[in-house]
């Protein structure tokens, strides 16, 4: 067979592929106009740039299954337009004349071209926007890291400096936690830091939103266990942080160690006033176990860090003997003091695989389980909720998760008191409950408004000292413009908004969102994949975390990923390989959010070494082909 016979147009079917292409072209174009012309009539804010027409492109390419044309294009050598995402239609207009080329057909006139400008335009504007809502990129590394602040960072600066040394980029407050105090603390620190390091740190607040959670539980005995670091083999091989605040201070928190956990007591106002560094504090634990604390030194916030170097159990009023080093080298008493109060951890609602409990529709205490001596059930378990007329909405069939998915239930009936459930998916051991605990409705529709009163009341302290603002459970574009109606009222119409996608409403409706928003307020988009993956369920989430991508590059709107980025590391001191994965992936984003833990300052590191290395290896969906570096 003659070689040339195999490169000819009607073997290869240019023809008929082109005509395909083309019919696709004048159906996206069409498709395009009735899409943007509802939002213009809707907002005359809505503009017309180049990535609202490109988000409206693929919207209307994505209607369409091109599974058997990207087939073809590939058979044939050519781009495919699974990697056009910043630029849809210059990269189908490419595609279109290199075909019309091929089967000798005449091209699309110069007028009907769309260039885009210049085929990497997506890619500068994205970049550009990137730059200016997230702040300009860290040496080395395109992808910012940002780091959830812990309440102990309000005390003490050196943590905060120890995060951004380490490569934190921006720092996230959650104003579900703390206070303004406290808020503002945390925000002094981090620019002391930015100070001394010479290297820029945003700060995004972060909306409580309306977050349904658990109700209380009475309290288990206080006790707590302090536990140290450990090799393989049992040996003590790193020191565990505890702080000694004055009774007088009560609540403030030190400085957490990052390669160790942290424990916070108070000690009477006497004995702290006259601590000095090298001074032991020894006591006998709940177990009889003579242990001590080593003083360290002060902390910002005025407490005393200590060093414990074997576990213990403590409870309140513990004696501590204070303990000095005399000249002859002999370790002198020099008093007593008891150890101050503190509660207990709240106890837990043990659930069990088809245990029934009722999800009360007031915020009572909740109760476990009552049981007969033969081990019947006699009275179900009750869990109260801090939304109680959520519990009003839910009808047979629905599921409820409870703390992150690790307890699954189905409505069975509706009852005065509440909800009854039972128990569908738990761990073979089952799951304590406790209080606190994040509550999740994904087959109710909540109508709750995504903007409550805490969160009008925290705006006008997030608008003086923020540089961004985090949006919890934004669902609709109406949500979005209650936001940005509010900050308009509070002169603060150009601060960026991150809207927080974390509810399968939000998925649906975040076309709408960007669309609607994007040429009229300065936005970001957070893949809060916690919350998402229990509304959407483990497999489906994997896929739609994937499309939000795509949704958002074609908008050249930036990512925040979010939750549970190497969680074992900064809260363990441990990795694993689905972690260092799971991290490798998130380098598609503009930015990656650690949680809070220990170990973060550590987390931030091998995170900032991930992403530096992915780089050159991936850009958004596209291999970038660097040479490979196999051999060590």
């Amino acid at each position: 067979m003659d070689r040339a016979h195999l490169y000819t147009a009607a073997e290869f079917g240019f023809d008929k592929l082109l005509e395909q292409l083309l019919v696709l072209r004048a159906q996206v174009l069409e498709d395009i106009e009735a899409r943007l012309k509802k939002y213009r009539l809707r907002n005359p804010a809505v503009g017309h740039s180049s990535s609202l027409f490109n988000l409206a492109c693929y919207l209307s390419l994505r209607k369409h299954d091109l599974r058997s044309i990207q087939d073809r294009l590939a058979e044939i050598g050519l781009s495919s337009l699974g990697r056009g995402e910043s630029h849809i239609l210059a990269n189908l207009d490419r595609v279109i004349a290199v075909l019309s080329h091929l089967a000798g057909r005449q091209p699309l006139s110069s007028d009907a071209v769309w260039w885009d400008g210049a085929f990497s335009e997506g890619d500068r504007i994205l970049r550009e926007r990137t730059n200016s809502l997230l702040g300009p990129a860290p040496a080395g590394r395109q992808v910012r890291i940002m780091v959830t602040l812990p309440s102990e960072s309000a005390g003490d600066g050196r943590l905060v400096e120890s995060l951004l040394a380490a490569g934190m980029n921006l720092a996230r407050i959650n104003c579900a936690h703390d206070d303004a105090a406290t808020w503002e603390r945390m925000i002094a620190n981090v620019r002391r830091a930015e100070s001394r390091l010479g290297q820029r740190c945003a700060i995004l607040m972060d909306l409580a939103g309306p977050k349904i959670r658990t109700t209380g539980i009475v309290s288990e005995l206080p006790v707590k266990r302090i536990k140290v670091v450990k090799d393989n083999y049992g040996k003590v091989i790193a020191p565990t942080a505890v702080n000694l605040a004055a009774e007088s201070v009560g609540g403030r928190r030190g400085e957490p160690v990052p390669s160790s956990s942290i424990y916070q007591f108070t000690i009477p106002g006497t004995l702290h006033a006259n601590l000095a560094e090298g001074d032991r504090l020894e006591f006998e634990d709940a177990r009889g176990k003579e242990r001590y604390f080593e003083v360290v030194r002060k902390t910002d916030d005025g407490s005393w860090l200590t060093h414990c170097y074997h576990g213990a159990y403590l409870t309140p009023g513990i004696l501590l003997r204070w303990r000095r080093l005399g000249n002859q080298g002999h370790w002198q008493t020099l008093a007593e003091y008891p150890l101050g109060t503190f509660t207990g951890k709240s106890a837990a609602v043990s659930l069990n695989l088809n245990d029934l409990f009722v999800l009360m529709n007031n915020a009572a205490h909740a109760t476990p389980a009552v049981y007969d001596d033969a081990g019947r059930c006699v009275e179900p378990a009750r869990i109260g909720c801090t939304l109680p007329e959520v519990v009003g909405r839910l009808k047979p069939g629905h599921s409820v998760w409870i703390d992150d998915g690790h307890v699954g239930a189905v409505v069975e009936s509706i009852h005065p008191q509440g909800a009854l459930l039972r128990v569908t998916h738990v761990g073979p051991k089952g799951f304590g409950v406790r209080s606190d605990k994040g509550l999740n409705f994904p087959d109710t529709d909540l109508d709750l408004p995504a903007l409550t009163a805490k969160d009008r009341s925290d705006l006008g302290f997030v608008c003086r000292h923020a540089d961004i603002v985090g949006y919890s459970f934004v669902q609709t574009l109406a949500d979005m413009e209650a936001l940005i109606h509010e900050l308009s009222l509070l002169g603060a119409s150009r601060i960026p908004i991150v809207a927080k996608i974390e509810t399968k409403a939000a998925v649906a409706n975040l076309p709408e969102i960007l669309l609607g928003t994007m040429d009229r307020h300065p936005l970001c988009v957070m893949i809060a994949r916690g919350d998402l993956a229990v509304e959407l369920g483990s497999v489906r989430f994997a896929e739609i975390q994937e499309e939000l991508l795509w949704v958002c590059e074609a908008a050249r709107v930036p990512v925040i990923w979010a939750t549970q980025v190497l969680e074992s590391l900064a809260k363990n001191g441990i990795t694993s390989r689905p972690e260092i994965t799971d991290a490798a992936m998130s380098a598609r984003a503009e930015c990656v959010m650690l949680n809070k833990g220990p170990y973060a300052v550590e987390a931030v590191r091998v995170l900032s070494d991930i992403l530096s290395r992915m780089q050159n290896h991936q850009h958004k969906k596209g291999a970038r082909l660097r040479a490979l570096h196999l051999e060590y």
